[in-house]
């Protein structure tokens, strides 16, 4: 075998290193899919080989530039496009899925969603590169390398987590607990009118002992941009009817005086708490966000 095509135990112990780390920051970020994806054991495994393979093609980019392999290195690019196909599966497969659950996610949560999955993965590939590139670069022997490597795969992961989370609802708005009010076929929740659709004896009572209520209210005037976003309240609906479950009737309405949103519902758990975390922790969807600084310009103010 021709010595060119062996692996040095330098270059070995690098791939190894930055692969492991690569992985470890994909597993880091894993628990925060839980409000998005629906199966938990094998939505972990698809995330976890997902993360391990953007993480080996990191690794092996700077040993195959080194030992002038660049048959290898043009491979990274078709592997980087199949990180592009994984979030057009991931979309499909939840617009699929949205006459399965008690309410839709909506296409505006879902394209986050898949954006989101497919983005993880480069934190993956770029956390393994850096520490790749670091180790390969670092005079030292091989386990001060190794200590180095993790160091840097912990600052880098930890940097990229905190530069890919969103805000949430909670972030930009109080979510208390709202108090339903029904009079003969009309649904209120605080002074806000919600339906009229509780036509029936039964339903009016169902409202009466199970309903529960949030309403939402914007911490400043200009967040009312992204509450108001249709995409925005259908995504916290699904939230709400995902952590509660839902027996019958959900809504979503907006007060066009003082932006407040009213999420109201009758679900299968009772727990005012859980309802208020859920949408206090639904995510601000990237299609919904507005710069509010940027939007500051003065009249006649040329760029």
């Amino acid at each position: 075998m021709d010595n060119q095509s062996v692996l040095s135990a330098e270059d070995l112990n690098t791939i190894i290193v930055a692969i492991v780390a690569g992985t470890l920051a994909r597993v880091w970020v894993l628990k925060e899919d839980y409000r998005q994806y629906p199966s938990y054991p094998n939505g972990y495994f698809i995330h976890i080989v997902t993360g391990f393979v953007a993480a080996a093609l990191g690794a092996v980019a700077v040993p195959a530039l080194i030992s002038k392999n660049f048959v290898a290195v043009t491979f990274l690019t078709l592997a980087l496009q199949q990180f592009r196909d994984i979030r057009k599966m991931e979309r499909d497969s939840l617009n699929d899925l949205e006459n399965t659950e008690y309410t839709y996610r909506g296409e505006a949560y879902i394209d986050g969603i898949s954006k989101t999955f497919e983005a993880r993965n480069y934190n993956a590939f770029i956390t393994a590169l850096t520490v790749s590139i670091t180790m390969t670069t670092l005079p030292f022997n091989i386990w001060i390398n190794s200590i180095f490597g993790f160091m840097i795969a912990l600052f880098i992961a930890g940097g990229l987590k905190y530069f890919t989370k969103g805000k949430t609802i909670g972030d930009i708005a109080d979510v208390e607990q709202g108090t339903i009010n029904i009079d003969g076929s009309n649904l209120y929740v605080d002074d806000i009118f919600i339906s009229n659709l509780l036509g029936t004896e039964n339903a009016q009572a169902m409202f009466h002992e199970e309903g529960l209520a949030v309403v939402i209210t914007p911490n400043e005037q200009h967040f009312r941009i992204n509450l108001d976003h249709f995409g925005q309240r259908q995504a916290a609906l699904f939230e709400a009817t995902r952590a509660l479950g839902n027996k019958r009737y959900h809504f979503t309405r907006k007060d066009y005086k003082d932006g407040r949103i009213v999420i109201t519902l009758i679900p299968i758990k009772q727990d005012i708490d859980a309802f208020i975390e859920a949408v206090k922790k639904c995510p601000l969807l990237e299609s919904a966000k507005k710069s509010h600084t940027v939007m500051s310009v003065s009249k006649g103010e040329e760029s």
